[in-house]
């Protein structure tokens, strides 16, 4: 009986749990099928999947390859200088063959009448010029400006016009993970296009130019990308890739690109006809801030710029800059080292004057500088040495103001300066390098370029040079 009991009312339990989850089926699946969306047919490709394809086509025609080259004749031997020597060994092993040497790059067409900003790295050195368009015409160009400070080149097509241009941007308006395309030739394969994000703003010590403030990003960038320009969204120039972080020679995902706004000011003075970009000149010495002396100065962290030397009767002393101030931004935008300063600076226009926050005694104080050229005073009175010398294939140059914001040269009040080593010369053979500052030859003090001239003119059997190299001075001895 007992048993009979519990099964009938088993069984009831079972039936109701049974009729009760038939009713809520019933009552909510009127409700599922109201709320459920409705799948939706894609209408076009742009709906089946997102792509750059309506931007690269609007950019990519004035993308072009730069193929750079010069022919130069290899050094002679100058034992064939001697009548004597080449009568008992012959003409033929007095050297002096040519070889060619050639540097591929990218470009991006800027003005429809065929400027062509690239890189200077591309171009150094070259003498002969061509650009590939993305309709595989082939045109020579010449270089209007070579800029070594900034990394920049301005090429101007020879033939042809109303050529297909891309719109320059804002720098100053990226964000970190904004959107680029890097476009270019890597490896000489062709023109490429990869995408990636804005990385990173501002980046310092990268140590690619004087003004180290770039723009990295991981979209990818090879050998050959150099001079390509960053892409955004709307089809506009926001850099120019200049180079890479590898160290296998491929992309890792670390590239760098001149920030446009800069590209800005050397386009401008290639516009106008110049052959130097002349730049405000500050006329101090800036160091960065550490973590101990932002400490010591009451600093939240270690930002800014230190003024450790101010230059008599510069554009900083006469707004009244003092040693042990430390500058905080440039018209309104913060500066976090020398290097930033430097930048903001250098896209500011002559002639005009530019807004400093500066630390002092522990308060910001507004000061208003003169953006002025530095005076080149004396001339540089240029000249490239010759002869048997091993100084021969160097040019040199007086040192001035504007030579030494011109070269990043600090402290230089004597001598005169190496600017240019050619290749392959016996001055590059002897290792002299570009920023070199000669100060005496055989015990003769250099004051000028005629006295280094003159002093390399006499033939002598050993040299004994006095050089400054990165701050340091020493004194090296090698054989006539």
């Amino acid at each position: 009986m007992y048993f009979g009991l519990r099964k009938f009312f088993t069984l009831l339990i079972v039936c109701a749990a049974g009729a009760l989850l038939l009713l809520l089926s019933l009552q909510w699946s009127p409700l599922r099928a109201e709320t459920a969306e409705a799948p939706v047919t894609p209408k076009s490709r742009a709906e089946i999947t997102y792509s750059f394809a309506s931007v690269v086509k609007k950019a990519q025609p004035a993308v072009v390859n730069v193929f750079a080259s010069r022919v130069e004749r290899m050094p002679s031997n100058p034992f064939m200088d001697d009548p004597i020597f080449r009568r008992f060994f012959g003409e033929g092993g007095s050297g002096g063959g040519r070889e060619t040497s050639q540097s591929l790059g990218s470009g991006v067409i800027v003005d429809a009448s065929g400027l062509v900003v690239t890189n200077h790295h591309v171009i150094e050195g070259m003498t002969d010029v061509k650009v590939s368009l993305a309709d595989k015409r082939e045109i020579p160009a010449q270089i209007l400006l070579r800029d070594a400070r900034t990394d920049l080149a301005v090429l101007k097509l020879k033939e042809g016009g109303n050529f297909p241009t891309m719109d320059l941007g804002d720098s100053d308006a990226l964000e970190v993970g904004d959107l680029t395309l890097a476009i270019g030739n890597p490896f000489g394969v062709g023109q490429t296009v990869t995408q990636g994000i804005v990385s990173a703003l501002s980046r310092t010590h990268v140590g690619i130019s004087d003004y180290g403030f770039f723009i990295q990003t991981d979209a990818a960038i090879n050998p050959g990308n150099s001079g390509g320009p960053l892409v955004d969204m709307n089809a506009r120039v926001v850099g120019i890739n200049t180079a890479i972080f590898s160290k296998s020679g491929g992309s890792i995902g670390i590239g760098f690109a001149i920030p446009v706004n800069m590209v800005k000011t050397v386009l401008a003075t290639a516009k106008g006809g110049g052959k130097l970009v002349k730049r405000p000149w500050l006329g101090a010495s800036l160091q960065a801030i550490t973590q101990e002396i932002a400490e010591g100065l009451g600093l939240d962290r270690p930002a800014g710029a230190l003024l450790t030397d101010v230059q008599l009767k510069g554009p900083a002393d006469e707004a009244g800059l003092k040693r042990g101030d430390v500058i905080l931004s440039v018209d309104n935008q913060v500066v976090d080292d020398p290097e930033a300063v430097g930048y903001r600076l250098a896209m500011k226009p002559l002639d005009g004057q530019a807004s400093l926050t500066v630390l002092r005694g522990g308060k910001k104080i507004p000061v208003s500088i003169k953006l002025v050229s530095a005076p080149e005073n004396p001339p540089r009175d240029q000249i490239k040495l010759k002869g048997q010398t091993p100084f021969a294939g160097a040019t040199i140059i007086n040192i001035s103001p504007a030579v030494i914001d011109e070269m990043s040269v600090q402290g230089a009040t004597a001598g005169v300066i190496i600017s240019e080593v050619e290749e392959g010369s016996i001055a590059q053979q002897f290792n002299l390098q570009r920023g070199d500052i000669v100060l005496a030859v055989n015990e003769q003090k250099i004051a000028s370029t005629r006295d280094l001239e003159k002093a390399t003119q006499a033939r002598a059997y050993y040299w004994k040079i006095t050089l400054v190299r990165g701050g340091q001075v020493f004194t090296t001895v090698v054989g006539g």
